[in-house]
């Protein structure tokens, strides 16, 4: 399998809306604003933060993306993760996670923050093998109203 994880650029805004629209099929809750994701949505993110690509071969397999927090411009918040369907069970979206976690590193951010969806329980076990630990203390800032409110989980980079 040639897996490749690159950085994205502007001109890739409509592929990531696509992918996280297909990731989200038949996964998330259809209430999730991940079913609506635009190009023109991810073009703002990418200029605020950035986004990693995952290719298997030539083609587009997945996707990250990051953005300073509203607040904390030292903390990341990790957003929209996602592998497509058929691509799933061989632990892919690993190599979007460390992507980031490496590029924090290297930014010198202070924290990262993701979110936890309530009907996806099994990923605080992945994402705590990444040495995130939950933060009940801390709410999601781009919650939806419509849902349950995730759970944050963190991994501090630097003390």
């Amino acid at each position: 399998m040639n897996l490749v994880v690159r950085q994205a650029v502007d001109d890739d805004a409509q592929l990531i809306a696509d992918l996280t629209r297909a990731c989200w099929a038949g996964t998330v809750a259809v209430t999730s604003s991940g079913h609506r994701e635009t190009a023109q949505r991810v073009a703002e993110q990418l200029r605020d933060g950035g986004a990693f690509l995952l290719l298997q071969g030539e083609a587009a397999v997945g996707s990250v993306r990051w953005t300073p927090h509203e607040f904390e411009p030292d903390v990341w918040e990790i957003r929209r993760m996602g592998v497509l369907p058929h691509c799933r069970g061989a632990n892919l979206s690993q190599h979007l996670l460390e992507a980031v976690i490496h590029q924090g590193l290297a930014s010198g951010v202070h924290e990262l923050r993701l979110a936890v969806r309530s009907d996806q329980p099994r990923l605080i076990d992945l994402y705590a093998a990444y040495q995130f630990d939950l933060a009940d203390e801390l709410d999601y800032s781009h919650a939806n109203e419509a849902e349950p409110a995730p759970r944050v989980m963190r991994r501090v980079l630097r003390h």
